[in-house]
This record gives C-alpha cells, sequence and structure tokens, in this order.
C-alpha cells in the first residue's frame, strides 16, 4: 500500500478520484492500492519558548538559541494559554496510522518551499523512516496530475528546497522571537513585535509616510500656450518655472508684445516599440489587483488558490514570468479554449494566429513553478471577484502572446521670445499587445495630444497664454501595490554596488509570504488603511524609532537573508552555516535591543467606571479593569477606528467621546457617531440627532 500525503482535503479528493482511492474513512481514501490523506496546512511547526521551560520575557534567559529545535503539534490558545490543536492531533494520528502501514509515501502537498516544509515536519515529528517521492505538478487538472504521477521524483531531489525552507523558518524564529521579547523588556510596557522580513518592511512604510508628511511643499508658475492648426488644438508647456507669479505673468505680456506668435525651433519624431509584458506571478498579480480591483495581497492570493484548487488556473505561488519549452504546445490550447468565455471572446479575435510571440519560453528563468497560466478549464459559475482575477490572468496570457505595440511619438519645442516651449504627441502604428484590452496608455500617464503636421522654422499663432500655478509633490504614500513592488526590488536600493549587484533580482520575503507580511504589520497594529494608502499607527512610527538605526530595520540584510535561502535551494551553500549566521545575529540584536534607551508617552491613569476602584490597564488593543470580579472591557478598535487615549479619557471620564469619523457598519457603509456609556457602563453609539443604536 502507498499513502499519498497532500496539504488540503480538497487536493487530496482531486488526486484520489483519479488514482482510484474512492472510499471514503476518517481522515483519507483508500483505494486501488492507494491511501490518500492531508495534512490541513501546517500540522506541526516549531516549538515555542514555553515548551523549552521558558515562560514569560525575562532578560537573563536571552537569547533563546534552541539546540536543536523541537517540533510541536499545531497549538490553539485556550484560557491565556496554548495548547496542541485537536483537529490537528486527530489528522496527525490518521497520517502516523497510514505512514506506519504503508510501504511507502508520495508527498503531493504544493510544490514549493512552505509545501515541502509540511511535510518534512511532518515526517520528522512521526521519525518516520519510509521511502518517499514527490509529486511536482503545477496545476491540478487531470492531464497534469497523471504526468506527475508518471514522472514521481525522488524526494532526496528536494533536500535543497527543504533546508531552504527549514533555514527560513528557523531564521524567522531566532529573530523573531529574541527580538521581540528585547524590544518588550527594555520598552516596559506592552509587547513590541518584531521580525526579519516583518520590521524591514514596516521601515519601508514609515520612511515613506515620514518623507511624504515632512515634505515641504513649494509653489512654483508654468505658461501653458493654446495653438490651432489645420483644425486641430494642442498645447504647450514652458520649460520654465518661475517662482513668483508675477514674473510669469509679465512673461506673457512679453511675449504678447512681441507678436503673440511661437515659431517651431525643433521637431524630434522617433519610433517606440514596447515589448509585450511577460505573464503574471503571485507578486505582479497582487499588484494589478491592488490597482485595478483595490484588493489586498492576501485576498488576491486567496482567490488565487481557490481559483487553482477548481483547476482554472496553475499553480499561483510562483516567482516566475516564463514558461518552459515543454509547454508552448500547450498554449495554443488554452487560447482556443478562452473562445467558449464571453468576456475573453473580443481579445481571442484580435489574436494573430501563427505569429504567436514566444517571449515568455525561458527554461532558465523558471524557478519552482512558471509564470501563471489558465488551464483547459474554462470555468461558468464564479463569485464576481474570481471572474475578475481569472479575467485579469487570461487577458495577460493574451497579452504576453502578442507582438509589440510600435509608436509614433513626436516631440517639438518652440520658441516665443527666448523662451523655450515643449509638447509632446504620439500616433499609434501597430496596436500589438495594447489592442487586446483596447489600452494605449501606461498606468496613470496623461493622454497624448494630437498633433498637426509641424516642421522646424513654422510660425504659430498663441490662441491663449495662461499661467498655471503648481505644486512639488511629495514622495507619494504607499499602497499595497506600491508595497509590494518596494519589497519585490528592496535589492536595487542598497548603496553599496556591489551588494546591490549580487541582489539586484531578490527582495525581501517571497511572491508566497508576501502577503502573509503585510496581514502582520496589519495584525500587530502597526500600519492601518486610509482609502488605498498604507499609513503606520503611532505604534508603528514607535517600533520604528527603536529600529531604524539597527540591521534588523535594513532591507539590505534581509535581502541577503534571501539570496542565502535561494543558494540553499540550489544546494550552493550549507544551511548549517546559515543558521551559525543567523544564532551570532540575534545574539547582537538582542544586546543592541536590550540597551536601548526608551522614553515611552505617558498613559492617562483612569479609574474604572464601573467599580470605581481599580486603575484601568490601557493595551493596544483593549481598556480593562484588572479585577476579574468587574471585568469591564472596552475594545479600543471601533468599526474600523482605533480610539486615541484622549478618546478615552473622555469616555471613561464623561461618558461620551467626541464625534469619531469614518466609522464602517457591517455593510462597508461608513458613518460618524458618538460613543456614549450608560449607567451600566455599557457603550452604545450616539448619532447626531439623538438617534441610540447599542454597539
Amino acid at each position: 500500500m502507498i499513502t499519498v500525503i497532500a496539504e488540503k482535503p480538497s487536493v487530496a479528493r482531486e488526486i484520489a478520484a483519479l488514482i482510484g482511492a474512492v472510499e471514503k474513512k476518517e481522515g483519507y481514501l483508500e483505494g486501488n492500492g492507494y491511501c490518500v490523506t492531508w495534512a490541513i496546512g501546517h500540522l506541526v511547526g516549531l516549538a515555542m519558548p514555553e515548551d523549552y521551560g521558558l515562560r514569560g520575557f525575562d532578560q537573563s534567559t536571552l537569547p533563546i538559541l534552541p539546540d536543536p529545535f523541537k517540533l510541536v503539534v499545531r497549538q490553539v490558545k485556550h484560557n491565556k494559554a496554548y495548547r496542541p490543536d485537536p483537529g490537528a492531533v486527530k489528522q496527525l494520528k490518521v497520517i502516523e496510522r497510514l505512514f506506519n502501514s504503508c510501504q511507502s509515501i508520495i508527498v503531493a502537498t504544493d510544490a514549493g518551499r512552505e509545501g515541502e516544509l509540511i511535510f518534512r515536519y511532518i515526517y520528522s515529528y512521526l521519525e518516520c523512516q519510509k521511502p518517499f517521492q514527490r509529486l511536482w505538478i503545477s496545476s491540478l487538472t487531470e492531464k497534469a496530475i497523471k504526468n506527475g504521477f508518471g514522472n514521481l521524483k525522488a524526494g532526496a531531489e528536494f533536500n535543497g528546497l527543504f533546508h531552504a525552507a527549514q533555514g527560513r523558518s528557523c531564521a524567522d524564529w531566532l529573530i523573531g522571537i529574541n527580538a521581540t521579547q528585547a524590544l518588550s523588556i527594555a520598552a516596559g510596557n506592552g509587547i513590541y513585535s518584531l521580525g526579519r522580513v516583518q520590521t524591514p518592511t514596516l521601515g519601508l512604510i514609515c520612511k515613506r509616510y515620514l518623507d511624504n508628511t515632512t515634505f515641504k511643499v513649494e509653489t512654483y508658475y508654468q505658461i501653458q500656450l493654446a495653438h490651432n492648426k489645420e483644425f486641430i488644438a494642442f498645447k504647450s508647456l514652458s520649460m520654465n518655472k518661475w517662482k513668483e507669479k508675477k514674473l510669469a505673468e509679465d512673461t506673457v505680456k512679453s511675449i504678447a508684445r512681441n507678436g503673440n506668435t511661437v515659431s517651431v525651433l525643433s521637431v524630434d519624431t522617433k519610433s517606440v516599440t514596447e515589448q509585450a509584458p511577460l505573464l503574471f506571478d503571485l507578486t505582479g498579480l497582487q499588484k494589478e489587483a491592488n490597482k485595478k480591483l483595490n484588493l489586498s495581497a492576501e485576498e488576491t492570493l486567496g482567490i488565487a488558490q481557490v481559483l487553482y484548487e477548481n483547476k482554472c488556473i496553475t499553480y499561483p505561488r510562483t516567482g516566475s514570468k516564463y514558461i518552459p519549452e515543454d509547454v508552448w504546445p500547450d498554449i495554443p490550447d488554452l487560447v482556443r479554449a478562452l473562445q467558449h468565455r464571453e468576456s475573453c471572446q473580443a481579445a481571442v479575435g484580435k489574436m494573430k494566429w501563427g505569429r504567436f510571440n514566444k517571449r515568455i519560453v525561458n527554461d532558465l528563468r523558471v524557478t519552482d513553478h512558471h509564470g501563471l497560466l489558465i488551464t483547459g478549464k474554462i470555468p461558468s459559475a464564479l463569485s464576481a471577484k474570481e471572474n475578475a482575477i481569472y479575467d485579469m490572468i487570461a487577458l495577460r496570457l493574451l497579452e504576453a502572446l502578442s507582438q509589440a505595440c510600435v509608436k509614433e511619438v513626436t516631440d517639438v519645442v518652440f520658441l516665443a521670445l527666448h523662451y523655450e516651449f515643449s509638447m509632446k504627441g504620439s500616433k499609434i502604428i501597430e496596436p500589438g499587445w495594447r489592442g487586446i484590452k483596447g489600452s494605449f496608455l501606461a498606468d496613470d500617464a496623461e493622454p497624448e495630444q494630437e498633433i498637426p503636421e509641424l516642421k522646424k522654422g513654422d510660425e504659430l499663432k498663441i490662441m491663449q497664454a495662461t499661467v498655471l500655478e503648481k505644486n512639488t509633490k511629495p514622495p507619494l504614500l504607499f499602497t499595497e501595490a506600491g508595497l509590494l513592488a518596494a519589497m519585490e526590488t528592496a535589492g536595487r536600493g542598497i548603496a553599496s554596488e556591489e551588494e546591490r549587484k549580487a541582489l539586484q533580482n531578490i527582495g525581501i520575503g517571497t511572491p508566497a509570504t508576501r502577503a502573509a507580511i503585510i496581514e502582520t504589520l496589519f495584525t500587530r497594529l502597526y500600519i492601518r488603511r486610509e482609502k488605498k494608502a498604507l499609513i503606520p499607527t503611532e505604534k508603528g512610527l514607535q517600533v520604528y524609532d527603536f529600529v531604524k538605526d539597527h540591521k534588523i530595520a535594513d532591507v539590505a540584510m534581509t535581502a541577503a537573508w534571501e539570496l542565502a535561502l535561494q543558494k540553499i535551494e540550489n544546494n550552493e551553500s550549507d544551511v548549517h552555516a546559515f543558521k551559525k549566521d543567523i544564532e551570532s545575529y540575534a545574539r547582537s540584536i538582542t544586546k543592541e535591543l536590550l540597551q536601548i534607551s526608551i522614553a515611552l508617552p505617558e498613559q492617562p491613569k483612569l479609574v474604572c467606571p464601573k467599580c470605581r476602584s481599580r486603575t484601568l490597564l490601557i493595551r493596544d488593543r483593549v481598556v480593562k479593569c484588572p479585577d476579574t470580579t468587574c471585568s469591564w472591557i472596552q475594545f479600543r478598535t471601533v468599526c474600523g477606528v482605533t480610539l486615541s487615549a484622549a478618546e478615552l479619557q473622555r469616555l471613561v471620564n464623561d461618558g461620551r467621546t467626541g464625534l469619531i469619523k469614518g466609522m464602517k457598519s457591517k455593510s462597508g457603509k461608513k458613518f460618524d457617531a458618538f460613543i456614549v456609556m450608560d449607567v451600566g457602563c455599557r457603550t452604545a453609539f450616539e448619532f447626531e440627532g439623538s438617534l441610540r443604536k447599542n454597539k
């Protein structure tokens, strides 16, 4: 008997149906010589300090450097303590029984670092010695699964992948546990979570926010001229910028006195070729979905995972934008299949058969998985968001297979008196890939105006001259799309040319983990959303201020670790040397953080409004009475808005807050209200107009 272990029940069912394991059992499916079971994600993980007998935060125990690391069954919180998850324990017993009774194992967890780690941790925890092979597939279609079973790979081929995953797991533990405890001890008030990728990502957000808010806006003036030739209206803009409006206005008057005309100084026309985009990798899809659909990175990954499990797209957690040569013959069939999808029919009709662009084919640029593709299964019953993500992937495939877009771009410079004015126009010569969706502009680009035939020496009348008031613009706040791009290209901003060259294609985190890192920052209350922008909270700025001068906030160090993990994955480097480096850094960062002198803002001393005897405990998430008999509690985040210390003080002392703006109902509708406290110390909303509603 052979045991097949998948990552999720849904994947296990797909595999079981194809290999004839159709008899349902408790925690697995059986038949045709196979037992197919599943892991339900991370059933086993690294033990926490409590499992080593270390409770609470104690400076004398730092740094904590387990050797070896212990593995434990997944834990869940219960009455302020952690205990093994009963569901995980139950499923692990099923897996143990199947492993013990089988001749060999086929590993069918997701084909990537995390999938490999999920299996290897279970295998190690159960002290299993049975031989295992790897099912390595990029989609869950019948064809892919059958081909995978016909080409099973030796488990040892993926030792590098496992060592990289294990190295990442241990590094995150060592840095996260020790740095968090050290900073929290130094602060002496609350928990300040730090992490190997989390902290430099927070640093990117905070630095951009501070650059934006401290930016000194300067006003300047430019002159815009309106022209008309051959019944075509167009405009030019002064290349000069004036700091004073009067100087710009005086220039307009001088030009008018000089005949109110401009002469063409130069006309530069050139052909510009825009290559078709490559396929989406996960980060690219997340960026596009955030820009176009306002979806978070986590939402996009979740939707893509559902589409994958429904066999509509290939494996989403990919870091590649290319496909290997052996996938290319399947591409025409995928395009033909889209003829049966109404939202894609028009785009398929624009494809030039026999002239597909082969730029996406590159065996050397394919990592664990190839770029995102649709499968031959065309979906018919998806949610609105699933449809939008599917079409995004499908249309990107059609764009990638199309030819380049060719434009004729013309730059014209005019002369009025001795002042130069410029304008730009363009004309599409060959639509190419931009014709697929009919979008001929880059994102956020200004439309380029139509211009008439012009040549050097032509004179044109100025129809109108306008002085425009403009302001210098601060760096834009990060959206999730912008942050993902910054995480993806973090290595490019490194000062050292040698390091920058080594890390030029390495970011922080991986396509599979970046969404989770961003969500962690929300969970820690380090950042919040303001429309589409990511804004650090007061606590997030505090943490950044504590660590900004330390290596833990440095993207260069984190990117270097990602490079080291890649080398381990490719069997080019030793995981033990990496772990020693991480342990050494854990020692140094612990020592540095414990020596930080932190002056925290004083919290107001508030007496419990219910028992009137105890001083309230003010935490990030709640304000509560320490007396368990009284048990008064107020959550600080109400309908998406976090109450400031001043508002809490007003609520407790005066029985009502000021008007809280921008709260959001369960249906997503925004509203403004006061939060008031009744005689029983229960809180409720009070709207302008005295309508009350219990919270």
